[in-house]
């Protein structure tokens, strides 16, 4: 997906947001974020999508204070609130365009407001999923974006600067340490790499792997975002070294 399909995706995946909380109890508790509640995962979003709107607007050479993105509160907000954080975002985006310079947090990475569009629309759908399954709703996802969503989760969990924040990651780490993430309804798959001293990964299937976990991508994409149970896949290899991975490796 490109810098475009980025903006646009945003803006779709707040409406289904929108629609999936329509009459919902907002004093529900999210299991991803137990400390909060819907209505505060709904401000966090939404919080978020402003202070990302105003990091591009302002062509932030830092990183700008995050306390209520941190700290969401359970307001009552206008009907229109949710939607009009994510069409401020998408308007400032798309009049930056992709290559604008602006701060972002991946280290050595490029300072381009692609960046943020390509992180709050996958932002924005894992929280959608929170949302769905906080309202006993079913969360479903476009193939295209849950391929995207994947291939960013990787990118940034491999950065090898997460080694030193999480130093116990490093215990993953060792000879034949591949892990196959093979979904069952779609082309793709991928390899996370933990042979050498740094992580990485690659498309396709790696010629031996310690473990594989196949199942659904949008399963897949929730298991690696620490939504779902590893058990929801089929697992074949060290699945006792897979559940070690996943206890590492979440973020978001």
């Amino acid at each position: 997906m490109d810098f475009h399909e980025h903006c646009a995706e945003i803006l779709r995946q707040t409406e289904l947001l929108a629609a999936a909380v329509d009459g919902a109890d907002r004093t529900v508790r999210v299991a991803a974020c137990p400390e909060w509640n819907l209505g505060q995962l709904l401000d966090h979003v939404s919080t978020g999508h402003r202070w990302a709107e105003e990091t591009v607007r302002t062509r932030a050479d830092h990183w700008l204070p995050d306390d209520e993105l941190r700290n969401p509160v359970d307001t009552a907000r206008p009907a229109s609130w949710l939607a009009d954080g994510a069409k401020a975002l998408v308007s400032t985006l798309r009049e930056a365009g992709p290559d604008a310079e602006v701060f972002t947090p991946v280290p050595n990475g490029p300072p381009r407001a692609a960046f943020y569009a390509r992180r709050f629309m996958n932002e924005t759908l894992l929280h959608r999923a929170d949302a769905t399954l906080a309202a006993s709703g079913e969360f479903t996802v476009a193939p295209e974006v849950a391929h995207d969503a994947m291939e960013e989760w990787l990118e940034l969990g491999s950065l090898p600067q997460l080694l030193e924040y999480v130093p116990e990651r490093r215990t993953l780490h060792g000879p034949d340490r591949t892990i196959h993430l093979a979904p069952t309804d779609h082309t793709a798959s991928w390899t996370v790499d933990l042979t050498g001293d740094q992580p990485a990964w690659h498309p396709g299937p790696p010629a031996t792997a310690a473990v594989t976990a196949a199942a659904p991508l949008g399963d897949l994409l929730l298991m690696v975002y620490g939504r779902l149970s590893p058990e929801i896949a089929h697992r074949t290899g060290d699945t006792e070294y897979l559940d070690r991975w996943l206890s590492l490796v979440g973020f978001g």
